[in-house]
C-alpha cells in the first residue's frame, strides 16, 4: 500500500491528515498485543471530518498507515516535541495508556525503525515538501493546515477533559499575530470550548514547515474525538456531531484560505 493519499487542489491550502491511516503490515501487527491491535490512538476519521475542503479547492494529502508503524508528526531525530513531558515517539512503543505496543521482546530495533523512516516518513514528507515549494513558485505563498484529533481524555497527557477545539501555532511563531487573532475569534464564538497553544503547541510538521518569512504559515487543530464520533470501539463516527463541528470548521478553513489568496 502506497504511504498516503494525495487530493490536488486549486488554491496555495494543503491540509495534511497524518495519524488517521490504519493500514499496519502484517509482519509489524502480528508482533502487537491485543491492546494495541484495535489501534485505539487513531486519528479516527479525521480525513472523513474535512473532506469539504476539497470542494474549497485544497490540496488534501493523507496518511494511509497506522501512527504505530511511524509517527509522521515526530521528528525523525527522535527529538521530543514536549520535553519532560510524557509523548511518543517516531516509532512508538506504547500507547497513550502507557500499556505496551509490541509484546514482550518483539519492539522495533534501530535499524527497524531506520528502515521504516526510509518506507514511509520519508515519502510523506517528500511530497508535503514538494507540495509546499509548487504553491510557493506558482502563489509566492502556502498555508498548512495539519488536522488532528485525539481521545477526549487522556490522562498521560492532560488532566481531566480536553477542550473541544486545540489550535496551535508553536507559540504564534507559525502565522501572522493577526490571523490567529481571527482563528481565535472563531472557536471562542462557537458553542465548543477552545485553547490556543495550549497543551497542544502544533507538532513536527507545524513547527518544521511553517515559516511566515518564507511563505508559508502553518496551523495545527487537535480536536477532542467526542464531538464527531463515538470514543468507543469500534469508533463509529457520528454523522450528525459531525455536521455540527463542520459548523465550525468550516470557516476556520475559509479564514486561512482568505488569508492566502487576498
Amino acid at each position: 500500500m502506497e504511504p498516503y493519499r494525495y487530493f490536488p487542489g486549486t488554491i496555495p491550502l494543503i491540509v495534511s491528515v497524518p495519524h488517521s491511516g490504519t493500514y499496519v503490515p502484517d509482519a509489524i501487527l502480528d508482533r502487537f498485543t491485543p491492546e494495541a491491535k484495535p489501534l485505539p490512538d487513531t486519528d479516527w476519521h479525521v480525513d472523513r471530518l474535512y473532506a469539504f475542503v476539497r470542494d474549497m479547492g485544497a490540496h488534501m494529502l493523507v496518511a494511509t498507515h497506522s501512527r504505530y508503524v511511524v509517527d509522521l508528526n515526530r521528528d525523525p531525530s527522535g527529538q521530543s516535541l514536549y520535553p519532560g513531558k510524557f509523548t511518543t515517539g517516531l516509532c512508538p512503543t506504547t500507547l497513550f495508556t502507557g500499556s505496551p505496543i509490541y509484546r514482550e521482546g518483539h519492539a522495533p530495533d534501530a535499524a527497524e525503525i531506520t528502515a521504516r523512516t526510509q518506507s514511509y516518513w520519508q515519502p510523506y514528507h517528500e511530497q508535503l515538501r514538494t507540495l509546499i515549494d509548487a504553491q510557493i513558485a506558482q502563489h509566492g505563498r502556502c498555508m498548512l493546515f495539519d488536522a488532528h484529533s485525539i481521545a477526549s481524555r487522556v490522562p498521560a497527557f492532560f488532566e481531566g477533559q480536553l477542550p473541544d477545539l486545540n489550535l496551535g501555532t508553536a507559540d504564534g511563531a507559525t502565522v501572522p499575530a493577526a490571523l490567529a487573532e481571527k482563528l481565535i475569534s472563531i472557536t471562542q464564538n462557537s458553542p465548543y470550548s477552545s485553547v490556543y497553544n495550549g497543551r497542544f503547541k502544533g507538532g513536527y510538521i507545524t513547527r518544521h514547515y511553517g515559516n511566515p518569512e518564507l511563505g508559508v504559515q502553518a496551523v495545527q487543530m487537535e480536536l477532542a474525538q467526542c464531538n464527531y464520533m463515538n470514543e468507543s470501539a469500534p469508533y463509529a463516527y457520528d454523522e450528525a456531531k459531525a455536521r455540527a463541528l463542520q459548523v465550525v470548521l468550516a470557516p476556520l478553513l475559509e479564514a486561512l484560505k482568505k488569508e492566502i489568496i487576498q
